[in-house]
């Protein structure tokens, strides 16, 4: 009997794992502002439908609050943006009062039209979960969502879809969520089509697209995103490769700078004398203040620099700087897409100690991928 029983165990434990879903991404906070979210919403929007629009029938609010789901707690889906919102929404709500005032309320002809607004919305790329429940709130919905007529579109739907929407601007704002959400921005710093270094190697934009038509389901996630996501995945293998090399290991330590109050042809004679392409710029208590490259001689203000200009006028006060500890893997994003050619290295009172160039990075992850 024992020796049935751990067989058995074994493949009940086994079923109940491949029942279990996996947790969503995001932490406490993310989850505690989609709740919160989610009842702001439909307070809004139960409020709207009882004080403006005379009260609205159950069966309307429960789509309502699916679209409130995906709204706060998933507000990156392609299935929660505005035009998905509206379009899905109103889109349906017009195919079902249509198929309830041709067909009555049979529960084919509800079936119908719930078939009927999913075609639509992918046709119109506004597939919203909700728009489906929305159509088949036309038809089933009684006589408090028949008497309506047409009406229940503008009204009840177009009204309290605008006002969910808006609530979800304000309140996504307000607490530092990103929608409507955008991809992140994959344009480089030279201003050029090409993608950024980064997106270069590993999974092309045409490998993600052959992977996406093979297999063959329509995921909720946007394609961009996805893209980013493998950029990201990537990158993060490879911080983990390099983590070992920090910038104290491959920096310049004997760095050449310049005083703040110094002539700019001082800092162009050592440019010129060292061979370098930028110097940091030290302040009174020797400490970084900026950097002037050879680029802000040429392009100050649009024009030349001035003879009797100090290099306070003609340095970036705004500097990225790196520390001795830390990971070139954190560099490498900031050398390849960010446009950085030369990056001071500080340490904790901001006194430089070390530079890091480009030729720096390259020769160490090539030394190190080797095996040197």
């Amino acid at each position: 009997m024992r020796a049935l029983a751990q067989p058995v165990a074994a493949w009940l434990a086994a079923t109940l794992a491949a029942f279990r879903p996996h947790a969503l991404p995001g932490g406490r906070r993310d989850a505690l502002l989609g709740c919160v979210g989610v009842g702001l919403g439909l307070l809004i929007t139960e409020w709207l439908a009882h004080h403006w629009l005379g009260g609205a029938p159950l069966a309307f609010l429960l789509p309502m609050g699916a679209s409130a789901v995906l709204l706060f707690m998933l507000p990156a889906s392609p299935l929660a943006q505005p035009w998905s919102v509206l379009g899905g929404n109103v889109v349906s709500a017009l195919l079902g009062v249509a198929l309830y005032r041709w067909l009555g309320d049979a529960a084919w002809a509800a079936a119908l039209a719930g078939a009927l607004a999913v075609a639509a919305m992918r046709a119109l790329r506004c597939l919203h979960p909700p728009g489906g429940a929305m159509a088949l709130t036309a038809v089933l919905g009684g006589p408090g969502v028949h008497h309506l007529g047409w009406g229940f579109v503008h009204g009840p739907v177009l009204v309290n879809s605008v006002a969910m929407l808006l609530v979800a601007l304000l309140f996504h704002r307000l607490t530092g969520r990103r929608y409507p959400h955008q991809p992140s921005s994959t344009a480089q710093a030279h201003g050029t089509q090409d993608p950024p270094p980064t997106h270069r190697t590993g999974v092309s934009a045409q490998d993600l697209d052959a992977a996406l038509a093979s297999y063959g389901e329509t995921l909720d996630i946007d394609r961009d995103d996805l893209e980013e996501i493998l950029v990201r995945a990537h990158l993060h293998a490879q911080r983990r490769h390099w983590s070992g090399v920090r910038c104290e290991h491959i920096m310049s330590r004997d760095v050449v700078s310049v005083r703040d109050d110094a002539p700019a042809r001082e800092a162009w004679e050592r440019l010129a004398r060292h061979r370098v392409k930028a110097l940091p710029v030290l302040d009174a208590n020797s400490c970084l203040a900026g950097i002037v490259s050879l680029h802000d001689f040429f392009l100050h203000h649009g024009k030349p620099a001035p003879t009797d200009a100090l290099v306070r006028d003609l340095m970036t006060r705004e500097v990225i700087v790196a520390r001795p500890e830390q990971a070139i893997a954190d560099l490498v994003s900031g050398f390849s897409d960010g446009g950085l050619h030369h990056l001071p290295v500080v340490d904790g009172q901001r006194r430089v100690v070390g530079m890091v160039t480009q030729s720096d990075l390259v020769a160490a992850l090539f030394q190190t991928g080797r095996g040197g």
